[in-house]
C-alpha cells in the first residue's frame, strides 16, 4: 500500500479514490432487484412535503403513523423533480452521498493522521461492502452516515483549532443526521461524550453550545418524537437483541450479511483475526496514538449503546451503524499501516480483508433472496394474463410496493398484518397517501372473484412452516374453496392460480 501511494502523483490521489468508490457503489445499479423499503421510499417521496407529513405523523392507536423523520424523503422527492424516479436515478442520490463520504473519511483521517493514512483508509472505506450496500441503496442510511462522518469531521476541526466556523458545522450536520433517521443520537452521544473522556474541558464548552444549537434546529421534529417512540414501542418489527449480535455487527463491518451458510464461517474469521490484531495494536500504542484509541471507542461505543437501550425497547439495526462502520475501516488501516506489524502479518490480514470484500460485494450484486424479486417481470406478466373479475392477492406488503412501483395501475391488493403485532408498521393513512389497496383477511381480499393469483414470498412459507403450521394459513384458506391451476417461480416469490370451485 505504502508502495502504491508513492507511486501515485499527489494530485491524482484523492480523484482516484473517488473513482473508485464511483465504481464500486455504481457495481449492479441496473441488474440489482427492489424490495419494499426502497419501493417505499420512491412511492412515498413522490407524493410531496404535504402528503409525507400526514403519511407520517397522522395519530394511529399507538402513536404517529410512521417512525421516520422527513429529511431523506423531502430531498429524494426533491431529486426525483428533476432527474425522475426509475431506479438508477433514485440510486444515484445515495451513491453521490456515499462517495462524498469516501471523501470525508480521508479529510477525517488525514486530520487525525497523515495523508498516507488518509489515502489507505479512504481505499478501505471505497471497497468495504457495507458502506457500498447503503450508498446504493435508496434509503436515508448513506446520507446518515455522510452526515454523521461530517459532524466527527467538524468535532475533530473544532476541538483542534477551536474555529467558530466548525461547531457551527457541527450544530447542522448533527442536526441534519437526526433529520434523516432518529437513531443518528445513539452516534452523536458518544461523539459528543469525548470531551469528558478526554478531560477537554474547552471541547466540552463549545460541544455543549453547539449541541443545543443542533437541538434548536431538531426542535421542530423533536416535538413530534414521542408519539415515533410510542410507535416503536407498539408495532417495530426488530426483536431484542441477544449477545450474537456481537458476532454479526462483525461480520456486517468486515464482509456484510447475508452470506450463504458455507461462507459465514470464513467471513467470521477474517473478522475475529483483524479485530484481535487491531485491538491489541491499539491498546499497546494507546498512549502513542490517542486517536487511534477514539476511532475504537466511535466504531464500537454506538453499537454498544444501542444494544443496551434495545434491552428495553428494541430498536438495534446494523444498517444504522453505518457511521460506526466507516469509522471501524479507519481504525483497521491505522492498524495494519501505522503501527509496528510485522510485515507477514500485515499482508496477511490485508489479504484476508481484501478476500472479505470480495466476498461481501460479490454477494451484494448477485444476491437474489429474500425480500428482493424480479417483480418487473412479475407484473408484465400479470398484465397479460389478468382477466376482468380476477383478483390479484399478496399475502403481504412487502411484495405488494415493488409491484405497484412498477405497474401502478395494475389492480392489486395486499392482506394487512395482524393489528397490534411487531410487523403491523403500514398505518392507514400511510396506505393512503401511497394509494394502495388493503384488506384485512384473504377473504376480503379474494371477494367474488372467480380467479385468484396469489403471490407469497416462499420465505414466509417456509416461516410457517417452521413454526408448526402446514402451509402458508392464506393458502390454507384459498385451498378450501378454489382449486389449484397451478404455481410459478419468480425467484423468492411464489404465485398461484386459484379458480372458484
Amino acid at each position: 500500500m505504502r508502495r502504491m501511494y508513492r507511486s501515485i502523483p499527489r494530485r491524482l490521489r484523492v480523484p482516484l479514490i473517488l473513482a473508485l468508490a464511483v465504481l464500486t457503489r455504481a457495481l449492479g445499479i441496473l441488474s440489482r432487484p427492489i424490495w419494499y423499503d426502497e419501493a417505499f421510499s420512491i412511492l412515498f417521496s413522490a407524493k410531496g412535503p404535504a402528503a409525507m407529513l400526514y403519511g407520517t405523523l397522522a395519530p394511529t392507536a399507538g402513536g404517529t403513523a410512521d417512525i421516520h423523520p422527513l429529511g431523506y424523503y423531502t430531498l429524494l422527492w426533491l431529486w426525483m423533480k428533476i432527474f425522475g424516479s426509475s431506479l438508477p436515478a433514485a440510486r444515484t442520490l445515495s451513491i453521490l452521498a456515499g462517495v462524498a463520504t469516501v471523501g470525508l473519511a480521508y479529510l477525517l483521517a488525514r486530520g487525525l493522521f497523515n495523508e498516507r493514512l488518509a489515502f489507505t483508509a479512504s481505499i478501505f472505506v471505497a471497497l468495504a461492502p457495507f458502506p457500498v450496500h447503503y450508498s446504493q441503496e435508496i434509503r436515508m442510511y448513506s446520507f446518515l452516515a455522510l452526515w454523521l462522518m461530517l459532524a466527527t469531521y467538524a468535532y475533530t476541526r473544532g476541538a483542534k483549532d477551536g474555529g467558530l466556523k466548525w461547531w457551527v458545522l457541527f450544530s447542522v450536520s448533527a442536526a441534519l443526521a437526526q433529520y434523516t433517521h432518529n437513531l443518528a443520537a445513539f452516534y452523536l452521544l458518544p461523539l459528543a461524550a469525548t470531551p469528558l473522556l478526554r478531560r477537554d474541558w474547552k471541547s466540552l464548552r463549545a460541544v455543549t453550545i453547539a449541541g443545543l444549537g443542533a437541538l434548536t434546529l431538531y426542535l421542530p421534529w423533536l416535538i413530534q418524537l414521542p408519539g415515533q417512540l410510542a410507535k416503536v414501542s407498539t408495532a417495530y418489527w426488530v426483536d431484542r437483541p441477544g449477545v450474537g449480535k456481537f458476532f454479526t455487527l462483525l461480520l456486517v463491518y468486515a464482509t456484510n450479511l447475508p452470506l450463504p451458510n458455507g461462507w459465514l464461517f470464513p467471513a467470521l474469521f477474517i473478522a475475529l483475526a483483524a479485530l484481535t490484531i487491531a485491538a491489541l495494536q491499539t491498546f499497546r500504542r494507546s498512549n502513542r496514538d490517542p486517536n487511534a484509541l477514539w476511532l475504537f471507542y466511535l466504531a464500537f461505543a454506538p453499537p454498544l449503546l444501542l444494544f443496551l437501550v434495545s434491552q428495553w425497547t428494541p430498536v438495534y439495526i446494523e444498517r444504522a451503524l453505518l457511521p460506526s462502520g466507516i469509522i471501524f475501516c479507519i481504525w483497521l488501516a491505522w492498524a495494519l499501516f501505522e503501527t509496528s506489524l510485522p510485515p507477514i502479518l500485515r499482508n496477511s490480514v490485508t489479504v484476508m480483508l481484501a478476500l472479505g470484500a470480495a466476498i461481501g460485494l460479490y454477494q451484494h450484486v448477485a444476491y437474489r433472496g429474500f425480500p428482493y424479486a424480479p417483480f418487473r417481470g412479475l407484473d408484465a406478466s400479470l398484465r397479460e394474463r389478468i382477466r376482468p373479475g380476477d383478483a390479484v392477492v399478496h399475502a403481504s406488503k412487502l411484495s405488494l410496493l415493488p409491484a405497484a412501483y412498477f405497474d401502478p395501475s395494475l389492480p392489486q391488493i395486499f392482506v394487512v398484518d395482524a393489528p397490534g403485532s411487531n410487523t403491523d408498521t403500514l398505518a392507514v393513512s400511510t396506505r393512503d397517501v401511497l394509494r394502495v389497496t388493503a384488506a384485512s383477511d384473504v377473504e376480503a381480499a379474494v371477494g367474488g372473484a372467480r380467479r385468484v393469483w396469489f403471490v407469497v414470498f416462499q420465505h414466509h412459507i417456509e416461516a410457517y412452516v417452521r413454526k408448526g403450521s402446514v402451509n402458508h394459513p392464506q393458502l390454507e384458506w384459498l385451498e378450501t374453496d378454489f382449486k389449484l391451476d397451478h404455481v410459478e417461480e419468480w425467484g423468492n416469490i411464489r404465485l398461484y392460480q386459484f379458480i372458484r370451485k
